[in-house]
């Protein structure tokens, strides 16, 4: 399902985020200009019920503020702290599906998460920036770095999120990192937070319409 960059009513122009419909059943609307933003939101809303979306989050407009809040997503940003590692291994095209199976399957419950379809597989080996993280033949988890910025992290064993954090940073150094997180993820925010990563803005907040 295509998104749709200016979708344009009477009352305004938004643009529409429809791909993770298919996935999680989630459309998102971007506020670009509101002449009477009640109807817009209802024109898009509409719009997007009818490719079906079950729930609608907004973004880029004051007046939203009115709605209930879904969540913040956050920057951090930080120079990791050195510690235990694990092993890498490189995602290939011929991992690439099972990669993407363990990563969207982690972030399903994860608000503002985006999962990956099947035609964004040749991207992940493409980059050489996803890796499957494992201590001998034991999977800890998975991640996606490119360059300085951290993409997408989930560990498969309980307990072992720092180890796998650490494992995929040590490919960058002492170079600071950045990463967005959802301000619901209170996890994963402690994790980074342990290993040496603050907040510093707010970059989009998201509504529920």
């Amino acid at each position: 399902m295509k998104d749709i960059p200016m979708f344009t009513t009477e009352y305004g122009i938004a643009s529409l985020s429809l791909q993770q419909i298919p996935y999680r059943g989630d459309a998102y609307v971007t506020v670009l200009q509101a002449v009477d933003l009640s109807q817009l939101l209802a024109e898009c809303a509409r719009f997007c019920r009818m490719c079906g979306a079950q729930r609608i989050f907004a973004t880029g407009h004051p007046g939203l503020e009115r709605l209930p809040l879904y969540t913040h997503v956050i920057r951090m940003r930080g120079c990791p702290i050195p510690g235990q590692t694990a092993c890498l291994w490189p995602v290939t095209a011929e991992t690439a599906a099972q990669w993407r199976q363990i990563y969207n399957e982690k972030m399903e419950t994860v608000d503002n998460a985006i999962a990956l379809s099947a035609r964004e597989e040749r991207q992940l080996w493409e980059e050489n920036g996803a890796y499957f993280i494992h201590d001998g033949s034991k999977l800890l988890g998975i991640g996606w770095l490119r360059e300085q910025e951290l993409l997408a992290l989930a560990a498969v064993v309980p307990g072992a999120g720092a180890v796998v954090l650490q494992t995929l940073l040590s490919l960058v150094g002492e170079q600071t990192v950045t990463l967005e997180v959802a301000s619901t993820n209170e996890r994963a925010i402690r994790l980074y937070e342990k290993l040496g990563f603050v907040k510093t803005e707010i970059l989009r907040s998201w509504y529920c319409v």
